[in-house]
């Protein structure tokens, strides 16, 4: 599942968070935590209870009074890899073509090894109609496989409710966490991007994969067609030539509701063909967030 042309040219490039994350391991991201450092943060009064040893006598030399110094302290990014394994995602336009599953599973592991790599915690959830599996986040060597081992097995089916997600999430990741959600966005509830811009008003970093096949996007269809849902039992037959131009308009209008409410939320949204090759998809992706940690 993991291409090592793609990593050898992803091996420049950390995936770092904008905001300030918290944790416990020495890593590449800075922490809101103070605690011995090589790198001072600022004074504060002396009060009952701190430790000796980081009083600043130079301080007390000039003014006559007790501080101590703080320090910013780095710590590892904790991120939840979440990945819709719904029916719609088992989609391909074509036969040569990854599922959308597929592709999700190749960029979700893909992030996986890099995450590793640099020794952030990285966990999983998968979610269909419900949460139906999960990996506690950890910064272990072996993690990256084991979050390989899910994802293979993994197989397109059931509806979507990624309130199912966020509602799992919301229970386990208390600390602030990088969240990236893996999704075709094909929920029938009405308020799922709601959902997803409520993963960022929890303080969390969020960045959604909108997953679409080439034939989702241009409506390849002319002839009297059945379409079935890949989800229930739903059906509709109609000539392609005559819907595409309100599937399209419609399509369209929903695309860019998606990009808005992201944007007014501090939702990295990044729309993905599944015929894009893997490192066009990613390399932007993590210099954008680079740059912005920096």
């Amino acid at each position: 599942m993991l291409d090592p042309a793609v990593l050898a040219r992803l091996a420049g490039l950390r995936l770092r968070v904008r905001a300030t994350v918290e944790g416990v391991l020495t890593g590449l991201h800075r922490s809101p935590h103070h605690g011995q450092s090589v790198e001072f943060s600022e004074h504060k009064e002396y009060a009952p209870g701190d430790e000796l040893r980081h009083v600043d006598w130079k301080v007390f030399g000039k003014s006559d009074k007790y501080y101590v110094k703080r320090f910013e302290q780095e710590t590892n990014l904790r991120a939840w890899l979440v990945v819709d394994s719904s029916g719609s995602m088992g989609y391909r336009g074509q036969d040569d073509r990854l599922t959308k599953l597929e592709y999700a599973c190749t960029l979700a592991g893909t992030l996986a090894h890099l995450l590793v790599r640099q020794q952030d915690a990285v966990g999983l959830a998968v979610f269909s109609g419900e949460v139906t599996g999960a990996l506690a986040p950890r910064a272990e060597p072996s993690q990256a496989s084991a979050v390989l081992e899910v994802l293979e097995s993994l197989e397109a089916g059931g509806g979507t409710s990624l309130a199912s997600a966020v509602r799992f999430l919301a229970e386990r990741a208390r600390r602030r966490s990088a969240i990236v959600v893996l999704s075709d966005l094909l929920d029938r509830d009405e308020k799922v991007l709601r959902l997803v811009a409520d993963l960022r008003r929890r303080r969390h970093e969020v960045a959604l994969f909108h997953l679409l096949d080439p034939a989702e996007i241009e409506f390849p269809f002319d002839d009297p067609t059945l379409f079935l849902s890949m989800e229930d039992d739903r059906s509709v037959e109609a000539r392609g030539q005559d819907v595409r131009k309100g599937y399209l308009e419609l399509l369209a209008a929903w695309l860019e509701e998606v990009r808005r409410t992201c944007g007014e939320n501090d939702v990295d949204y990044v729309r993905v063909r599944t015929d894009q090759p893997l490192d066009e998809v990613l390399l932007p992706f993590l210099a954008r967030r680079e740059r912005s940690a920096a």
